[in-house]
Protein backbone atom coordinates (compact mmCIF):
# COMPACT_ATOMS: atom_id res chain seq x y z
CA UNK A 1 0.00 0.00 0.00
CA UNK A 2 1.25 3.36 -0.66
CA UNK A 3 2.77 5.56 2.12
CA UNK A 4 -0.03 8.92 2.85
CA UNK A 5 1.55 12.30 3.57
CA UNK A 6 -0.30 15.05 5.18
CA UNK A 7 -0.37 18.09 2.68
CA UNK A 8 -1.11 22.23 4.41
CA UNK A 9 -2.27 24.36 1.99
CA UNK A 10 -1.21 28.11 2.36
CA UNK A 11 -2.42 31.18 2.87
CA UNK A 12 -5.12 29.22 3.45
CA UNK A 13 -4.44 27.08 6.36
CA UNK A 14 -5.99 23.96 4.79
CA UNK A 15 -4.60 20.60 5.78
CA UNK A 16 -5.49 17.34 3.63
CA UNK A 17 -4.09 13.71 3.28
CA UNK A 18 -2.62 12.16 -0.33
CA UNK A 19 -1.72 8.77 -1.16
CA UNK A 20 1.44 8.57 -3.41
CA UNK A 21 -0.35 7.19 -5.97
CA UNK A 22 -2.90 9.89 -6.18
CA UNK A 23 -2.34 13.49 -7.98
CA UNK A 24 -2.70 16.21 -4.75
CA UNK A 25 -5.39 17.56 -7.27
CA UNK A 26 -7.56 14.45 -6.93
CA UNK A 27 -6.97 14.17 -3.67
CA UNK A 28 -8.89 17.89 -2.57
CA UNK A 29 -11.57 16.79 -5.12
CA UNK A 30 -11.98 13.60 -2.66
CA UNK A 31 -12.03 15.53 0.61
CA UNK A 32 -14.37 17.85 -0.79
CA UNK A 33 -11.48 20.85 -1.15
CA UNK A 34 -12.39 22.56 -4.45
CA UNK A 35 -8.82 23.47 -5.42
CA UNK A 36 -8.50 26.04 -8.87
CA UNK A 37 -8.14 23.81 -11.95
CA UNK A 38 -8.57 23.95 -15.66
CA UNK A 39 -7.56 21.02 -18.17
CA UNK A 40 -6.56 18.64 -15.40
CA UNK A 41 -4.71 17.19 -18.07
CA UNK A 42 -1.04 19.46 -17.35
CA UNK A 43 -1.93 21.74 -20.14
CA UNK A 44 -2.75 24.80 -18.50
CA UNK A 45 -1.48 26.95 -15.39
CA UNK A 46 -4.60 26.98 -13.12
CA UNK A 47 -3.52 24.99 -10.98
CA UNK A 48 0.07 26.17 -10.66
CA UNK A 49 1.29 26.45 -7.29
CA UNK A 50 4.60 26.83 -4.90
CA UNK A 51 5.98 24.33 -2.91
CA UNK A 52 7.32 26.05 0.07
CA UNK A 53 8.32 22.30 1.64
CA UNK A 54 8.16 18.73 0.71
CA UNK A 55 9.21 16.41 -2.09
CA UNK A 56 6.92 16.65 -4.99
CA UNK A 57 7.58 15.20 -8.45
CA UNK A 58 5.08 15.40 -11.43
CA UNK A 59 3.83 13.12 -14.25
CA UNK A 60 4.36 13.96 -17.38
CA UNK A 61 3.29 17.75 -18.26
CA UNK A 62 3.40 20.72 -21.12
CA UNK A 63 6.22 23.24 -20.16
CA UNK A 64 4.14 25.52 -21.88
CA UNK A 65 2.08 25.19 -18.44
CA UNK A 66 4.82 25.27 -16.27
CA UNK A 67 8.36 25.88 -17.79
CA UNK A 68 11.61 24.13 -16.63
CA UNK A 69 13.09 27.58 -14.83
CA UNK A 70 9.78 27.76 -12.90
CA UNK A 71 10.18 23.80 -12.16
CA UNK A 72 13.83 24.43 -10.73
CA UNK A 73 12.49 27.13 -8.61
CA UNK A 74 9.28 25.07 -7.19
CA UNK A 75 6.75 25.49 -9.12
CA UNK A 76 4.22 22.64 -9.51
CA UNK A 77 0.90 21.82 -11.51
CA UNK A 78 -1.18 19.84 -8.88
CA UNK A 79 -3.28 18.09 -11.50
CA UNK A 80 0.36 16.21 -12.06
CA UNK A 81 1.94 16.18 -8.83
CA UNK A 82 2.38 13.06 -6.15
CA UNK A 83 3.57 13.95 -2.42
CA UNK A 84 6.46 11.40 -1.48
CA UNK A 85 6.68 13.55 2.23
CA UNK A 86 4.90 15.49 4.12
CA UNK A 87 4.20 19.41 1.98
CA UNK A 88 3.28 22.30 2.47
CA UNK A 89 2.36 24.22 -0.45
CA UNK A 90 1.82 28.11 -1.65
CA UNK A 91 -1.64 28.25 -3.37
CA UNK A 92 -1.23 30.92 -6.28
CA UNK A 93 -4.64 31.68 -7.31
CA UNK A 94 -7.46 30.30 -5.46
CA UNK A 95 -11.21 31.32 -4.44
CA UNK A 96 -11.86 30.99 -0.74
CA UNK A 97 -15.29 30.90 -0.90
CA UNK A 98 -14.92 27.81 -3.38
CA UNK A 99 -12.67 26.01 -1.75
CA UNK A 100 -14.54 24.17 0.61
CA UNK A 101 -18.01 25.48 -0.37
CA UNK A 102 -18.51 23.53 -3.86
CA UNK A 103 -20.17 20.08 -4.12
CA UNK A 104 -18.36 16.64 -3.63
CA UNK A 105 -17.09 15.02 -7.28
CA UNK A 106 -19.66 12.45 -7.79
CA UNK A 107 -19.74 9.02 -9.68
CA UNK A 108 -23.13 8.79 -11.69
CA UNK A 109 -24.91 6.23 -13.65
CA UNK A 110 -27.10 8.24 -16.30
CA UNK A 111 -29.71 6.88 -18.76
CA UNK A 112 -29.48 8.66 -22.19
CA UNK A 113 -32.99 10.34 -22.68
CA UNK A 114 -32.83 12.37 -25.54
CA UNK A 115 -29.63 12.87 -29.01
CA UNK A 116 -30.79 16.04 -30.94
CA UNK A 117 -29.23 17.87 -33.86
CA UNK A 118 -29.13 21.39 -32.95
CA UNK A 119 -26.42 22.38 -35.86
CA UNK A 120 -24.45 20.73 -38.49
CA UNK A 121 -21.81 19.83 -36.00
CA UNK A 122 -23.85 20.78 -32.14
CA UNK A 123 -25.35 17.80 -30.49
CA UNK A 124 -27.87 18.34 -27.48
CA UNK A 125 -27.28 14.92 -25.51
CA UNK A 126 -29.76 14.75 -22.39
CA UNK A 127 -29.28 12.21 -19.26
CA UNK A 128 -31.21 11.60 -16.73
CA UNK A 129 -29.36 10.45 -13.50
CA UNK A 130 -29.81 6.70 -12.13
CA UNK A 131 -27.64 5.95 -9.35
CA UNK A 132 -27.30 8.22 -7.55
CA UNK A 133 -30.74 9.60 -9.07
CA UNK A 134 -29.42 13.33 -8.23
CA UNK A 135 -26.24 15.05 -9.38
CA UNK A 136 -25.16 18.47 -7.78
CA UNK A 137 -22.93 20.77 -9.47
CA UNK A 138 -22.92 24.71 -9.65
CA UNK A 139 -24.02 26.55 -13.19
CA UNK A 140 -21.00 26.80 -15.24
CA UNK A 141 -19.59 23.74 -14.50
CA UNK A 142 -18.53 20.45 -16.64
CA UNK A 143 -18.22 16.68 -15.87
CA UNK A 144 -16.22 14.07 -17.35
CA UNK A 145 -18.51 11.73 -19.42
CA UNK A 146 -16.33 7.91 -19.85
CA UNK A 147 -16.50 6.57 -23.70
CA UNK A 148 -18.28 3.09 -23.22
CA UNK A 149 -16.31 0.33 -23.80
CA UNK A 150 -12.79 2.31 -22.45
CA UNK A 151 -11.10 3.97 -19.44
CA UNK A 152 -10.58 7.11 -21.07
CA UNK A 153 -13.71 9.98 -20.51
CA UNK A 154 -14.68 13.62 -22.10
CA UNK A 155 -15.22 16.66 -20.28
CA UNK A 156 -18.55 18.68 -21.60
CA UNK A 157 -20.06 21.44 -19.64
CA UNK A 158 -23.38 21.56 -18.64
CA UNK A 159 -26.32 23.53 -19.73
CA UNK A 160 -28.73 22.69 -17.27
CA UNK A 161 -29.16 23.96 -13.81
CA UNK A 162 -29.93 22.37 -10.07
CA UNK A 163 -34.04 22.92 -10.76
CA UNK A 164 -33.88 19.73 -12.24
CA UNK A 165 -31.42 17.90 -10.46
CA UNK A 166 -31.51 14.58 -12.05
CA UNK A 167 -31.83 15.51 -15.73
CA UNK A 168 -28.82 16.87 -17.27
CA UNK A 169 -28.34 18.43 -20.79
CA UNK A 170 -24.75 18.78 -22.66
CA UNK A 171 -24.15 20.25 -26.05
CA UNK A 172 -21.45 18.82 -27.87
CA UNK A 173 -19.42 19.75 -30.83
CA UNK A 174 -18.96 16.70 -33.49
CA UNK A 175 -15.38 16.38 -34.74
CA UNK A 176 -13.92 14.39 -37.48
CA UNK A 177 -12.64 11.02 -35.70
CA UNK A 178 -14.02 12.22 -32.40
CA UNK A 179 -14.14 9.52 -29.54
CA UNK A 180 -16.17 10.87 -28.09
CA UNK A 181 -18.93 12.79 -30.31
CA UNK A 182 -18.59 10.14 -33.01
CA UNK A 183 -20.78 8.10 -30.88
CA UNK A 184 -23.62 10.43 -30.96
CA UNK A 185 -24.10 9.35 -35.04
CA UNK A 186 -23.50 5.75 -34.60
CA UNK A 187 -22.49 4.29 -31.11
CA UNK A 188 -25.02 5.19 -28.67
CA UNK A 189 -29.04 5.61 -28.45
CA UNK A 190 -31.05 6.53 -26.15
CA UNK A 191 -31.66 3.84 -23.50
CA UNK A 192 -28.14 3.34 -22.80
CA UNK A 193 -26.35 3.95 -19.88
CA UNK A 194 -23.20 6.60 -19.84
CA UNK A 195 -20.90 6.87 -16.74
CA UNK A 196 -20.52 10.60 -15.33
CA UNK A 197 -17.37 11.79 -12.99
CA UNK A 198 -17.97 15.35 -11.50
CA UNK A 199 -19.06 18.59 -11.16
CA UNK A 200 -15.21 20.22 -11.83
CA UNK A 201 -14.29 23.79 -13.07
CA UNK A 202 -14.67 27.49 -11.38
CA UNK A 203 -16.61 29.06 -14.62
CA UNK A 204 -19.26 29.89 -11.42
CA UNK A 205 -21.22 33.00 -10.50
CA UNK A 206 -20.03 34.19 -7.26
CA UNK A 207 -22.46 34.78 -4.56
CA UNK A 208 -22.69 38.71 -3.23
CA UNK A 209 -21.29 39.72 -6.87
CA UNK A 210 -22.59 42.86 -8.76
CA UNK A 211 -21.08 43.65 -11.50
CA UNK A 212 -22.64 44.01 -14.85
CA UNK A 213 -21.81 40.13 -16.83
CA UNK A 214 -20.73 40.03 -20.33
CA UNK A 215 -20.45 36.30 -21.52
CA UNK A 216 -18.31 35.62 -24.30
CA UNK A 217 -19.20 32.16 -26.33
CA UNK A 218 -18.70 30.19 -29.11
CA UNK A 219 -19.42 26.85 -30.77
CA UNK A 220 -20.29 23.63 -27.72
CA UNK A 221 -19.44 27.04 -25.08
CA UNK A 222 -22.67 28.05 -25.60
CA UNK A 223 -23.39 24.99 -22.90
CA UNK A 224 -22.61 26.22 -19.75
CA UNK A 225 -23.40 30.30 -20.30
CA UNK A 226 -27.06 29.41 -20.83
CA UNK A 227 -26.98 27.02 -17.06
CA UNK A 228 -25.49 31.17 -15.94
CA UNK A 229 -28.41 32.50 -17.58
CA UNK A 230 -30.93 29.98 -16.50
CA UNK A 231 -29.46 30.58 -13.25
CA UNK A 232 -29.65 34.18 -12.96
CA UNK A 233 -33.36 33.71 -13.97
CA UNK A 234 -34.01 31.15 -11.21
CA UNK A 235 -32.71 33.35 -8.39
CA UNK A 236 -33.77 36.35 -9.60
CA UNK A 237 -30.81 38.37 -10.43
CA UNK A 238 -31.00 42.26 -11.43
CA UNK A 239 -27.22 41.98 -12.45
CA UNK A 240 -26.92 43.59 -16.28
CA UNK A 241 -26.20 40.74 -18.99
CA UNK A 242 -24.82 40.62 -22.32
CA UNK A 243 -24.34 37.82 -24.04
CA UNK A 244 -21.62 37.52 -27.10
CA UNK A 245 -22.33 34.42 -28.97
CA UNK A 246 -19.62 33.79 -32.13
CA UNK A 247 -20.31 31.84 -35.20
CA UNK A 248 -19.33 31.48 -38.88
CA UNK A 249 -23.28 31.69 -40.37
CA UNK A 250 -26.51 32.13 -39.13
CA UNK A 251 -26.90 28.49 -39.78
CA UNK A 252 -25.03 27.84 -36.76
CA UNK A 253 -26.97 29.63 -34.20
CA UNK A 254 -29.04 27.76 -32.31
CA UNK A 255 -31.35 27.88 -28.75
CA UNK A 256 -32.39 31.65 -29.68
CA UNK A 257 -35.91 31.22 -28.72
CA UNK A 258 -34.40 30.31 -25.04
CA UNK A 259 -32.05 33.00 -25.23
CA UNK A 260 -34.77 35.40 -26.01
CA UNK A 261 -37.28 33.78 -23.19
CA UNK A 262 -34.86 34.06 -20.71
CA UNK A 263 -33.51 37.23 -21.49
CA UNK A 264 -37.42 38.78 -20.72
CA UNK A 265 -36.89 37.57 -17.33
CA UNK A 266 -33.59 39.32 -16.66
CA UNK A 267 -34.30 43.16 -16.09
CA UNK A 268 -31.06 44.20 -18.36
CA UNK A 269 -30.16 41.74 -21.07
CA UNK A 270 -28.68 41.84 -24.38
CA UNK A 271 -28.16 39.09 -27.36
CA UNK A 272 -25.54 39.74 -29.82
CA UNK A 273 -24.77 36.87 -32.64
CA UNK A 274 -21.49 37.60 -34.17
CA UNK A 275 -21.16 36.24 -37.49
CA UNK A 276 -17.57 35.36 -39.09
CA UNK A 277 -18.03 34.58 -42.33
CA UNK A 278 -21.59 35.78 -43.76
CA UNK A 279 -24.22 37.63 -43.04
CA UNK A 280 -27.51 38.68 -45.02
CA UNK A 281 -30.63 39.62 -43.88
CA UNK A 282 -32.56 36.72 -43.13
CA UNK A 283 -29.52 36.29 -40.61
CA UNK A 284 -30.14 40.10 -39.14
CA UNK A 285 -34.14 38.75 -39.04
CA UNK A 286 -32.93 35.77 -36.37
CA UNK A 287 -32.52 37.37 -33.22
CA UNK A 288 -32.31 41.25 -31.80
CA UNK A 289 -28.83 41.88 -32.50
CA UNK A 290 -26.74 40.59 -35.25
CA UNK A 291 -22.91 42.00 -36.39
CA UNK A 292 -20.56 40.69 -38.62
CA UNK A 293 -16.86 39.80 -37.73
CA UNK A 294 -14.84 37.96 -34.90
CA UNK A 295 -16.32 38.11 -31.45
CA UNK A 296 -13.89 40.25 -29.87
CA UNK A 297 -14.04 42.32 -32.37
CA UNK A 298 -17.60 43.09 -31.80
CA UNK A 299 -16.93 42.82 -27.89
CA UNK A 300 -14.58 45.27 -28.41
CA UNK A 301 -16.76 47.81 -30.81
CA UNK A 302 -20.00 47.63 -28.20
CA UNK A 303 -18.13 47.40 -24.75
CA UNK A 304 -16.21 50.84 -23.43
CA UNK A 305 -16.59 49.19 -19.93
CA UNK A 306 -15.09 45.93 -20.11
CA UNK A 307 -12.72 47.02 -17.00
CA UNK A 308 -15.91 47.32 -14.47
CA UNK A 309 -17.72 44.39 -15.55
CA UNK A 310 -17.02 40.33 -14.98
CA UNK A 311 -16.41 38.32 -17.94
CA UNK A 312 -17.12 34.40 -18.93
CA UNK A 313 -15.61 32.63 -21.59
CA UNK A 314 -16.30 29.71 -22.99
CA UNK A 315 -15.40 28.54 -26.43
CA UNK A 316 -12.90 26.48 -29.40
CA UNK A 317 -9.68 27.20 -27.16
CA UNK A 318 -8.22 29.94 -29.97
CA UNK A 319 -11.39 32.34 -29.60
CA UNK A 320 -10.69 32.09 -25.69
CA UNK A 321 -7.37 32.46 -26.59
CA UNK A 322 -7.98 35.58 -28.15
CA UNK A 323 -10.62 36.93 -25.95
CA UNK A 324 -8.09 36.54 -22.78
CA UNK A 325 -5.47 38.38 -24.88
CA UNK A 326 -7.89 41.18 -25.71
CA UNK A 327 -9.25 41.64 -22.02
CA UNK A 328 -5.90 41.65 -20.78
CA UNK A 329 -5.41 44.84 -22.97
CA UNK A 330 -8.51 46.42 -22.50
CA UNK A 331 -7.54 46.44 -18.40
CA UNK A 332 -9.69 43.98 -17.27
CA UNK A 333 -8.72 42.73 -14.04
CA UNK A 334 -7.68 39.05 -13.98
CA UNK A 335 -10.36 38.22 -11.14
CA UNK A 336 -12.86 39.17 -12.90
CA UNK A 337 -12.33 37.00 -15.91
CA UNK A 338 -13.29 33.40 -15.73
CA UNK A 339 -13.17 30.53 -17.71
CA UNK A 340 -12.21 26.42 -17.72
CA UNK A 341 -9.20 25.86 -19.82
CA UNK A 342 -9.65 22.70 -22.04
CA UNK A 343 -7.67 20.89 -24.27
CA UNK A 344 -7.62 20.61 -27.78
CA UNK A 345 -10.59 19.62 -29.04
CA UNK A 346 -9.11 17.53 -31.76
CA UNK A 347 -8.76 15.14 -28.73
CA UNK A 348 -12.69 14.92 -28.29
Amino acid sequence: MADTHRITFEPVDIEMEVDEGEKILDAAFRQGIHLMHGCREGQCSACKSYVLDGEIQMERYSTFACNDAEVDEGYVLLCRAHAYSDCTIELLNFDEDELLGGFPIQDVKTRITAIEPMTRDIVSLRLLAIDPPTYEFKPGQYADLKIPGTEEHRSFSMATTQSTPGEVEFLIKKYPGGRFSGLLDDGINVGDELLLNGPYGSFTLKDGHVLPVVCIGGGAGMAPILSLLRHLVETGSTRPVRFYYGARTGQDLFYLDEIAELGKLLSDFEFVACLSESMDEKDKALCGAVEQGNVTDVVERREAQLSKCEVYLCGPPPMVDAAIAFLETSGVPHDQVFHDSFTSPTAD
